[in-house]
C-alpha cells in the first residue's frame, strides 16, 4: 500500500474510537511545563525572576508581585502556528495546525502603607495557561523489521498468560483473581497472537515470522490544557527586599488519540484454529484516553535589591497535587487475506469505556535568577531552573475502588500496565514509581532576556531559552525496556527544548501594549512500542519527530 495512503486511512479511522493508564510516560506527560504568559515575559524568554512587575512573575517567581507601586489589570492572546515532521528511515511527513488563546489575565492591587520600612502590601489574581497540549503529528516507517503483534505476543509469554485468561466477555474484567493485559486480551480477539501448544502454557507468537514484509504509519492527535488560577499576596521591605507567595489552584484536561498501523505481507494468522496460515494482513490499533483533574501547589519568591543596578532573585515551588480522573477504551480494526477473517474490528471490554481515579504529584521546581539595570535604559536578566522528574510520584485516589483477595491481587476490575504491577505491599504503582526513576532526571533550565529602551514610550526586547532533556542517556539510547499501560505500548522521549523569541512594548501615561514573537523547538523520539534490549539488531519502528511552534503574543493593560 502507498505510504502515503496507509496513514490517511489510519488518521481517517483514529477520530472513531476510544488508552494509555498510569505510567512513567504518562507522568510525564502530564508534568510538562511551556512558556507560556504576558508578550513581555515571553519576548525576554521568561528571564523574569528578578524582575517583577509582570502579571505573569505571579506564576513564575511571586516576589514580583511585591514591586509593584500601583494597581494593575491586563490580558494577553495567543495565535500559535504549529508544525511537526516525523522522519522515518528518510521517509519524511509534515502536518500542521493552528490554535488561538487565551494565554494570561488578571489584576493586581497596591494598597500604600505609608510606611518607610513596608511601604505598601499587595495582592492579586491571575489566569494563566501553564501547559498547552495541543499538537498532532504523523508518519510512515516504510520498512518494518519487526511486528507489533509479536512484541504483544512476547509481553504474552513473559506473563505466562493462559487461554482462558484471555478470551471470554469477562477477559477485560475477571470477576476473581488476576486478570491478563487489556492489551493481551485485545491482541487475542483481533487475531494480533495466537496460543501453540499446550493452551494451559501456550507459546503466544505473533505475526511477523521468517519472509514477513511489512511497512508501518502512525497519527497522534493531542489536546488539552494545564490552566493555573494564581491568588498571591507580598510586598516589600525598605525597596530592598521584595517578597510574594502563590497559591495556585490547577485545572487538567487532557486527551490523546492515537494510532498505529500495519501492512503486513506473509503475515503468520491462525487459520480458525487449523494452525498457522500465511497471508495479508492489515490492521490498525486505535486508542483514546482523556483524564481531567484539580490539583494545587504553592509557590514562594524573593528578590533582593542591594542597590538599584542589581537584583536577584530566589523561587521555590512545590509540585503540584493532583486528583485524576481517567477514561480509556480502544479497537483493533483488520483484514486478512483468509476466508474465515475477511474484514472486521474488536473493541476492549464490549466497547464499554474503562475509568479509574489516582493522585499524582509532578516534579519539584527551584527558580535562581539575577538582572542588572543599565542606566535606566536597558535590562539583562537570567534564570536557572531546576526540575526534579525523578520524583514525579502516582499513588491510590480515594475516589477509586482497589479490593484485594486471599492472595493479594484485585477483586475488582482492574485496567493493568503492559506486565504485572502489583509488589508484595499490593501498591499497583510499585512499578511505575520504580520506573520513573529509571527512565528519567532532574532537568535544567537557562533563560535569557533583555529589553532597551528606545524612547521613553517604546522599547525592544529579546530572549532565549534552553531546557535539557529530563531523559536518561540510556533510555534516549534504547538500552532499557519502556513499559506502558493500557493498550498503547507507543510512547515519545523529549530530547532538548529551546525558545527564540523577540518584541516591542510601548507605554503612553497609563495604558501599555506589548507585542513578541516566539519561536520554539521541540525535538523527540517516537516509538511504536519498546525496543527489544536482547536483540538489539531488530529495531522496534521509530521516528524522529521535529515540532515547531510560532506564536504571535499580545499583551494589552492598565496601570493606575
Amino acid at each position: 500500500m502507498n505510504k502515503h495512503l496507509l496513514i490517511s486511512v489510519l488518521l481517517a479511522g483514529c477520530a472513531s474510537f476510544p488508552v494509555l493508564g498510569q505510567s512513567a510516560i504518562d507522568g510525564f506527560m502530564l508534568s510538562q511545563p511551556d512558556m507560556k504568559g504576558t508578550a513581555r515575559f515571553m519576548s525576554m524568554g521568561g528571564a523574569f525572576g528578578a524582575l517583577g512587575g509582570d502579571l505573569t512573575t505571579l506564576s513564575q517567581n511571586p516576589a514580583g508581585i511585591g514591586v509593584y507601586r500601583s494597581h494593575e489589570i491586563g490580558f494577553t492572546l495567543n495565535l500559535d502556528v504549529q508544525q511537526s515532521t516525523s522522519d522515518a528511515q528518510g521517509f519524511k511527513t509534515t502536518d500542521r495546525q493552528t490554535k488561538f488563546l487565551l494565554n494570561n489575565i488578571g489584576g493586581v492591587a497596591s494598597l500604600k502603607l505609608n510606611s518607610s520600612t513596608f511601604p505598601n502590601f499587595n495582592f492579586g489574581f491571575t489566569y494563566n495557561k501553564a501547559s498547552s497540549f495541543n499538537r498532532h503529528y504523523k508518519g510512515a516507517v516504510p520498512v518494518l523489521s519487526n511486528s507489533m503483534s509479536n512484541y504483544v505476543a512476547g509481553m504474552s509469554n513473559s506473563e505466562g498468560l493462559a487461554l482462558d485468561q484471555v478470551q471470554g466477555s469477562d477477559a477485560y474484567n475477571p470477576p476473581s483473581g488476576y486478570g491478563a493485559p487489556w492489551l493481551s486480551i485485545l491482541g487475542f480477539d483481533g487475531y494480533l497472537i495466537t496460543p501453540q501448544g499446550n493452551l494451559d502454557s501456550p507459546h503466544w507468537t505473533g505475526q511477523w515470522g521468517s519472509g514477513t514484509s511489512g511497512a508501518g504509519a502512525f497519527g497522534v492527535e493531542e489536546k488539552g490544557h494545564v490552566d493555573e488560577y494564581n491568588i498571591a499576596l507580598g510586598g516589600n521591605i525598605a525597596n530592598v527586599v521584595y517578597w510574594g507567595m502563590d497559591f495556585g489552584i490547577i485545572d487538567l484536561d487532557y486527551s490523546l488519540n492515537s494510532v498505529w498501523g500495519e501492512d503486513l505481507r506473509g503475515a503468520y494468522v491462525d487459520d480458525n484454529n487449523q494452525g498457522l496460515a500465511r497471508t495479508t494482513a492489515q490492521w490498525n490499533l486505535q486508542n483514546l484516553y482523556s483524564a481531567s483533574g484539580n490539583g494545587f501547589n504553592y509557590k514562594l519568591g524573593v528578590i533582593v535589591k542591594p542597590i538599584q543596578e542589581l537584583r536577584i532573585g530566589f523561587a521555590f515551588h512545590t509540585p503540584t497535587w493532583y486528583n485524576i480522573d481517567e477514561q480509556y477504551a480502544a479497537r483493533i480494526n483488520y483484514k486478512y487475506g483468509l476466508d474465515y477473517i475477511r474484514g472486521d474490528n474488536v473493541e476492549t471490554n464490549g466497547g464499554v469505556p474503562g475509568s479509574s481515579s489516582y493522585n499524582f504529584r509532578t516534579p519539584w521546581r527551584l527558580i535562581a535568577s539575577v538582572a542588572g539595570v543599565i542606566g535606566n535604559k536597558c535590562i539583562i536578566s537570567a534564570d536557572y531552573e531546576w526540575s526534579s522528574y525523578n520524583q514525579m510520584h502516582f499513588s491510590y485516589s480515594d475516589n477509586d475502588d482497589y479490593y484485594y483477595g486471599d492472595y493479594g491481587y484485585p477483586d475488582y476490575p482492574y485496567y493493568s500496565q503492559t506486565r504485572s504491577s502489583l509488589n508484595p505491599q499490593n501498591d499497583p504503582f510499585y512499578l511505575t514509581n520504580k520506573d520513573i526513576k529509571d527512565y528519567y532526571q532532574t532537568s535544567h533550565t537557562f533563560r535569557l532576556g533583555a529589553e532597551y529602551r528606545v524612547t521613553p514610550h517604546f522599547s525592544v526586547r529579546a530572549g532565549y531559552s534552553f531546557t535539557t532533556s529530563p531523559v536518561k542517556e540510556k533510555v534516549r539510547d534504547n538500552q532499557v525496556d519502556i513499559y506502558t499501560s493500557g493498550t498503547n505500548p507507543s510512547y515519545r522521549f523529549n530530547n532538548t527544548t529551546y525558545y527564540i523569541t523577540c518584541g516591542l512594548g510601548y507605554r503612553i501615561k497609563r495604558f501599555y501594549v506589548d507585542l513578541a514573537y516566539v519561536h520554539k523547538h521541540l525535538s523527540s523520539d517516537w516509538h511504536a512500542y519498546t525496543p527489544d534490549t536482547q536483540n538489539p539488531s531488530i529495531p522496534s519502528p521509530q521516528a524522529k519527530l521535529s515540532l515547531n511552534n510560532s506564536q504571535i503574543v499580545l499583551s494589552a493593560g492598565l496601570r493606575f
